[in-house]
């Protein structure tokens, strides 16, 4: 019973996940300044509309997020569904009460919190042990951010996490609850099995004509070929633009002179530092004598500078680079607070400063490394350059290409082959099209069904037009040309004749074995009797092999409170089930980790109930309208929800 419950995690873990899985939890956040208002406005929290365009990404966001998820099993309907929808855009007005409750109760994250939590994700160090600082800016631009973004961000989930511990960690779980849940789950049962086989009553069975004639009008539908059509297609993709476009070597050498600083790799200082923490709106005394401590490791440096990285490890109250010497590693321009990247440009390779004050304390600075800035030649980045010409040539060609696309397929409705021959597109083949999508050709692009829709449409099968251009996904048009249309039919009797025969008989035979136990059924509820019934067998919620499931359900539902019970179920493709209950009782032995994790997830299923509870409250104070939902309204319903 407790297979449902999964373990609360922390939502840290989570958000560091972000520099390599994208997270849905983050949609939205940085539109969160950006509204837009009218027809666009799906929902408002506390007067703030949440537009369009933040619901589409948002549900674009989940998407990829279950395409990871399932890989080959990924099925677009299960986020196209009107409840997954409407679950987004709660999800998302979830995240913007939570944001408002983070501002109105002044939750914030200190600098060197967040410093912590970033240097503290194991994918961002080198095979060394050391952050990496090359490689955390990789893994951000490959998530379209910049270390300023991302960090803006995390400190923004950092301090929503602050409210959600403080709310989830009031749930706790009465002990005389979760062992009687247990008591539940570890009750076990002595069982014995008596099976009515549907294949013993085989020879019972007469089946005749007028049986499987009857079958075949009662399931009419079971026997119909779907309609299908045959359809010729043209696709405008960004791949088919690209084809076009060609890119010269005085492009790429003009590109490359007017944006020299992109290819220029910035200037790197590598620094080791000794922190003396102490807030800036400490007490004068508290601050006086962190400076005093720290003057006097400044003295100790100074007197040798070889011993620095020693004195470091044992004083630096920074304890992950305190830990390295004080190494910090290499890092450019706004990766440290002002005060130390004002301090670390003006040392020379192998010079300690004077006595830094910053936001976090007073730091010693020894500079140990400098990397200039590189211009990297043409010829190593002309293959990018090259690409990223031909990209924009490609996007601003799609534009034109695109409304000459939507055109041409309309103005010459009769055939492709204008809008091929004026785009240089190839016609292409699809048959066995239903009206609705096939889940065994999920990539092909006419396997949409907007366009499948628009190709079953009266202008496409009865006018036999082109289908209008089709978006199928960004920067992709698809249009159509019915060529063959192939009506629902239906298989004749003759040749269902043996399948209708083969479910026939299976019904009758387990309708007999049905009643067979229905009688014995009733028989050994009058009088106990074990005979014919098999060995016996000990199962419990947690204990519940070789017995059939269905069986198994009803044993455990099965009243016990006077023994022998007993319980019949018809087993699916079996027959039916007869089951004795003999005993009932607790294990000798209790597994008490068990228990206890059974407990630990009680609790964080109460956790998540009350952080759901406090949600609702804060929606309620924000004064939540839902302006366009998604899943219909009950009639008792004005058309707009309110929470």
């Amino acid at each position: 019973m407790f297979e449902f419950v999964r373990t609360h995690q922390r939502l840290m873990q989570f958000l560091l996940l972000l520099l390599i899985i994208p997270s849905f939890a983050l949609v939205g956040l940085q539109s969160y300044s950006s509204f837009g208002d009218g027809a666009n406005t799906v929902a408002k929290v506390a007067g703030q509309p949440i537009t369009q365009q933040d619901w589409d990404a948002a549900l674009r966001q989940q998407m990829d997020r279950m395409r990871q998820a399932f890989g080959d099993r990924f099925d677009p309907k299960m986020v196209e569904t009107p409840q997954a929808k409407q679950g987004v855009l709660d999800n998302l007005i979830a995240q913007r009460v939570l944001v408002a409750a983070v501002g109105s109760e002044h939750l914030s994250v200190s600098d060197q919190s967040l410093q912590q939590a970033i240097m503290g994700v194991p994918e961002l160090h080198g095979a060394d042990g050391k952050f990496d600082n090359e490689r955390y800016k990789a893994l951000l631009a490959a998530q379209g951010m910049t270390p300023t973004m991302y960090e803006a961000r995390l400190r923004q989930d950092m301090a929503m996490q602050q409210l959600n511990g403080a709310v989830q960690t009031t749930a706790f779980t009465p002990k005389t609850v979760a062992m009687r849940l247990s008591d539940i789950n570890d009750q076990e049962r002595d069982v014995q099995e008596l099976l009515f086989k549907t294949a013993d009553y085989a020879a019972q069975v007469k089946v005749t004509d007028a049986m499987l004639q009857d079958y075949y009008v009662r399931n009419a539908k079971e026997f119909e070929i779907p309609e299908q059509i045959k359809a010729d297609y043209v696709l405008l993709d960004s791949a088919a633009v690209a084809a076009q476009v060609t890119v010269s070597d005085a492009d790429i050498k003009s590109y490359y002179d007017q944006n020299v600083a992109r290819y220029t790799v910035p200037e790197e200082r590598r620094a080791s530092h000794i922190l003396i923490a102490v807030k800036k709106d400490a007490p004068a005394a508290e601050q006086a004598a962190a400076k005093a401590k720290a003057e006097g490791l400044l003295a100790q440096v100074r007197k040798t500078p070889a011993d620095f990285a020693k004195i470091a490890k044992a004083n630096s109250q920074d304890t992950a680079s305190g830990e390295l010497g004080g190494d910090l590693g290499y890092f450019g321009a706004g990766s440290m607070v002002k005060p130390f990247e004002d301090a670390a440009s003006k040392l020379k390779q192998g010079e300690i400063s004077d006595l830094v004050q910053s936001d976090f304390g007073y730091h010693i600075i020894e500079l140990t490394g400098i990397k200039p800035a590189v211009v990297k030649p043409l010829d190593e980045v002309k293959a990018d350059i090259g690409a990223e010409i031909k990209k924009q040539l490609a996007a601003r060609k799609f534009t034109e290409l695109a409304e000459a696309f939507s055109n041409t397929v309309y103005e010459q409705a009769d055939s492709l082959k204008p809008v091929a021959d004026k785009l240089h597109l190839q016609i292409q083949s699809a048959a066995n099209l239903g009206r609705q999508p096939n889940p065994a050709a999920a990539a092909a692009p006419y396997n949409n069904q907007k366009f499948l829709t628009a190709l079953y449409s009266d202008e496409s099968l009865k006018n036999k037009h082109n289908t209008e251009a089709v978006e199928i996904a960004p920067n992709t048009f698809i249009a159509g040309h019915v060529t063959e249309y192939k009506p629902v039919t239906k298989r004749s009797f003759e040749e269902v004749k043996a399948i209708i025969t083969d479910k026939v008989t299976r019904t009758e035979e387990a309708a007999l074995a049905k009643k067979a136990g229905e009688e014995k059924l009733a028989a050994l509820r009058a009088q106990d009797s074990g005979s014919g019934f098999g060995a016996t067998q000990t199962v419990s919620r947690v204990k519940n092999q070789g017995i059939n499931p269905a069986g198994f359900e009803a044993v455990m539902k099965a009243n016990v409170n006077k023994l022998p019970a007993f319980v019949g179920v018809v087993l699916p493709q079996q027959g039916y089930g007869l089951y004795r209950i003999a005993k009932v009782g607790q294990p000798a032995a209790q597994d008490q980790a068990r228990r206890t994790a059974e407990q630990q997830q009680i609790t964080g299923v109460l956790a998540q109930q009350e952080m759901l509870a406090y949600v609702d409250v804060l929606k309620e104070k924000a004064k939540v309208k839902i302006l366009k939902p998604v899943v219909t309204a009950s009639p008792a319903d004005d058309g707009t929800k309110q929470n």
